[in-house]
């Protein structure tokens, strides 16, 4: 039976960055993915920070920067800003995860795609034995020091060492439009319970004259695919015109919420897997790939050590949690206050926000890997935000502690 040090589920950002940074440490590292080729079909919006570009050690799959955003409410007001430099950046999504896959592999790791991770099977001698299915569609198995789960949102490693789930999963779907009109810096956001309930649409400049349009939802038995289908349709009236078929469908899932616990006895989960994704925005791709850096420094030294206990490894979950969690933490408590606004509420909200003085703070406070830094700078600066917002998130506003309320806002889907 084969014998490694590290097996990675996933070759998406988080898993390709962890491969990485183990592979470069001398680990023997193999990646797992089940598809025929690594980064397609293609996952998200890939709309991402100089931070994630940073960590990827390349900008070579930019395709276009973004400087400003409009963000439209249920009637259709809109409130816009714009920047002076790019403040974010759209990508090749796939050409993302080929490039991390291949710096992995010059590193040393191993991809083996069309492969399934079936499953632990048993604990043999301090390593996990999980059965695969290779690509020939034989069930093989093998045994690894440490299991890393980058399989995205339902995890099948998270099942397999029965790690929790996520609270709510947001169904998704976008689409690839040949031709758009829209501002080509631009993107462009769509808040309402007709178009996008639970989170929003958007309209993305893809750099070669088209856009991504797509929403996420809440799971509440209108399926994705027919918001988007509303969506397009407000498109095609506001740009006078039919926008073309759309091509490159996605479909995908959003966790939103968090894990108790994203390590085990020789298991850790990174990305999507650990549910480290901005609930404001549902964004993944930086955050994974920081706490990916994360897991690999904690695993390092758990392999050289010779302890891959839930005790060595706890504390990737105490890293990543000093460095995000608070973030996130004060997000979600934002998103559950935005799930209670109803449409009339959200146009209320796009017109508080129509002031150059409010616009001139999201200029200069605006990051979309942590967005809670703006919305307590604007709900500071504008009493009518914080009027239609609960009390308590005007005590969270006016103290010195950065800290959001414990409100219970009911159950969660």
């Amino acid at each position: 039976m084969e014998e490694l040090d590290v097996l990675v589920v996933g070759a998406g950002p988080a898993g390709s960055t962890v491969a990485h940074r183990l592979a470069s440490r001398g680990h023997h590292v193999v990646v797992l993915e089940e598809h025929p080729r690594v980064g397609y079909p293609v996952q998200c919006a890939g709309l991402v920070s100089q931070r994630a570009l940073d960590l990827a050690g390349s900008n070579s799959t930019v395709r276009t920067p973004v400087r400003g955003a409009t963000v439209f409410g249920p009637s259709q007001g809109s409130v816009h800003f714009k920047a002076d430099q790019p403040r974010a950046f759209v990508i090749d999504r796939g050409g993302l995860d080929t490039q991390l896959a291949d710096r992995a592999a010059r590193a040393g790791a191993e991809y083996r795609t069309s492969t399934r991770f079936d499953g632990r099977v048993r604990t043999e001698g301090g390593r996990s034995v999980v059965r695969l299915t290779d690509p020939d569609g034989r069930s093989v198995e093998l045994a690894a020091r440490l299991v890393v789960g980058a399989d995205g949102v339902s995890s099948m490693v998270a099942r397999a060492f029965r790690l929790r789930r996520p609270v709510e999963i947001l169904p998704a779907f976008e689409a690839e439009i040949p031709r758009s009109p829209g501002d080509p810096d631009t993107v462009e956001v769509y808040l309402g319970r007709t178009i996008a309930p639970g989170l929003f649409g958007w309209w993305i400049p893809d750099g070669a004259g088209g856009a991504r349009v797509g929403v996420a939802v809440d799971a509440d038995g209108t399926s994705a695919r027919a918001y988007f289908d509303r969506l397009l349709t407000y498109l095609e009236h506001r740009f006078g015109g039919r926008l073309g078929n759309p091509t490159a469908l996605l479909v995908s899932g959003i966790p939103i919420g968090t894990v108790p616990k994203t390590h085990g006895d020789g298991v850790l989960l990174v990305g999507d897997a650990a549910a480290q994704v901005k609930p404001l925005s549902g964004g993944g791709i930086f955050t994974g790939m920081r706490c990916a850096e994360l897991a690999a420094i904690v695993a390092d030294n758990a392999l050289r050590q010779g302890d891959l206990s839930a005790a060595q490894l706890q504390e990737y979950d105490r890293r990543w949690r000093e460095e995000f969690g608070e973030e996130f933490h004060r997000a979600l408590y934002l998103r559950r206050v935005f799930q209670r606004l109803d449409d009339a509420d959200l146009d209320r909200l796009i017109a508080a926000l129509q002031g150059s003085e409010l616009a001139a703070t999201i200029v200069a406070f605006g990051d979309i890997d942590f967005p809670t830094h703006v919305a307590r700078q604007l709900l500071r600066q504008s009493p009518s935000l914080v009027r239609l917002l609960p009390k308590a998130l005007g005590a969270w506003v006016s103290s010195g502690a950065f800290r959001t309320p414990d409100l219970d806002f009911g159950g969660r889907k």
